[in-house]
């Protein structure tokens, strides 16, 4: 199974010989990422307009899963963001995850635009068919990602984020860093 899983992640394609190129259940995890990026961008604009990284904070602890939880109720997908290093125990990469993770990392190192990495699966989950996939979330330049995921965190930040996440392991990013995925999947 973990040299399956090695080809697999190596390749970017599923053993089965099925092609996702351009199936309808890729198409469909695109299109929710957008939607995804596309709702929770502006609130977070907002909220750093309004009151800065520390406002921007709540956004992503309660919009951002709000938004996630919506777009799966109306598609009937489960979505959510993960990390290696992830900031709340929703974010906690399952093994699959994980490896799709360390592989984006590898492709990044090696080169790949971190903005075009994504990847797709069909896999056996209790029992049942399941597409999966995810795509990556890097850290753009000029985006505001760093006020809260960098090196360099002003203390009121760093006061919010103890307290809303104890066990924060989201920082320490720097720019065009891979800081996690958008991780969907659904039963076929």
């Amino acid at each position: 199974m973990k040299i399956r899983n090695a080809l697999i992640l190596c390749l970017g394609v599923s053993l089965s010989g099925l092609s996702f190129a351009d199936s309808a259940e890729l198409n469909q995890a695109r299109e929710l990422a957008k939607q995804f990026v596309g709702q929770l961008q502006p609130e977070l604009g907002a909220a750093m307009k309004a009151g800065g990284p520390v406002n921007a904070i709540g956004v992503c602890q309660t919009k951002a899963p709000q938004i996630a939880q919506n777009l799966s109720a109306k598609s009937g997908w489960d979505l959510k963001r993960v990390s290696l290093k992830n900031r709340a125990a929703t974010a906690k990469a399952d093994n699959w995850e994980h490896q799709v993770l360390s592989r984006f990392d590898q492709q990044r190192a090696q080169g790949a635009d971190p903005a075009t990495l994504e990847y797709s699966e069909i896999v056996h989950e209790k029992g049942q068919k399941t597409f999966r996939y995810m795509k990556a979330i890097a850290i753009g330049q000029g985006q505001p990602c760093l006020h809260c995921h960098g090196t360099n965190i002003n203390e009121t930040v760093k006061q919010k984020l103890v307290e809303l996440y104890p066990q924060d392991k989201a920082t320490g990013y720097s720019e065009g860093q891979i800081r996690g995925a958008f991780s969907f999947k659904k039963v076929l």
